[in-house]
């Protein structure tokens, strides 16, 4: 089985997955994350290993702040009347997996410069253009068929940047580490770290723009 192969239906699965709880809620979702925000601590542990205690307080708060952030604005939906916690954190969803495949089949496509050859040599500047361009256009379509602010239009190519460099970010510490992956859990992916870099930021900022009174 090729690479994009098994990389596809590993995304698959993982997005079922995460659909499936994020729609059912409650308990379901609620060990999902938590089981996601365990083994994202887990790998960054391994890697940040002999760094210092503050890297690890660093990770700790890593995977905790997007986990309660997540469970904080699913579980606003309909309450109070009118949130809409549930679309919300499926924006949040759309718009990281969709500048993480735009920007890899774009990538992949038009090649050209490199964005930052000397901390992830793979990423192009097409693709993250094409990344943008996805997440703008997918992120856009949700919040305006299920009636979000207007305001969720303007930042889903934001939300995809700040995607984009939680990615870079992962990839500096792996560079620093000397390892390919944070683990080897996901056929074709890695590890729960490699596929959840870029949600991290998505969804802490996802929680802001509802405090904020946007959702």
């Amino acid at each position: 089985m090729s690479e994009i192969a098994l990389r596809s239906i590993t995304g698959v699965l993982l997005v079922l997955t995460a659909l499936t709880a994020e729609w059912v809620g409650g308990t379901a979702f609620a060990v999902l994350v938590a089981a996601a925000a365990t083994a994202i601590y887990y790998e960054w542990a391994k890697m940040v290993r002999g760094w210092g205690l503050a890297w690890h307080l660093g990770g700790f708060a890593f995977a905790l702040l997007p986990a309660l952030s997540l469970l904080w604005v699913r579980e606003r939906a309909g309450v109070p009347a009118g949130s809409q916690g549930f679309e919300l954190v499926l924006w949040a969803f759309i718009v990281t997996w969709s500048a993480d495949i735009g920007a890899f089949f774009t990538g992949r496509t038009f090649g050209g410069p490199k964005l930052a050859p000397t901390i992830s040599p793979n990423k192009t500047i097409s693709g993250l253009i094409g990344g943008l361009i996805t997440a703008t256009l997918l992120g856009g379509i949700w919040a305006q068929s299920q009636g979000l602010h207007w305001v969720w239009l303007l930042l889903a190519p934001i939300f995809a940047f700040a995607a984009a460099l939680g990615d870079l970010f992962e990839s500096c510490m792996k560079r620093r580490a000397g390892v390919k992956d944070s683990g080897r859990i996901l056929p074709g992916h890695g590890g729960v770290f490699d596929r959840l870099d870029g949600l991290v930021p998505v969804a802490v900022l996802t929680a802001f723009g509802v405090m904020a009174g946007l959702g």
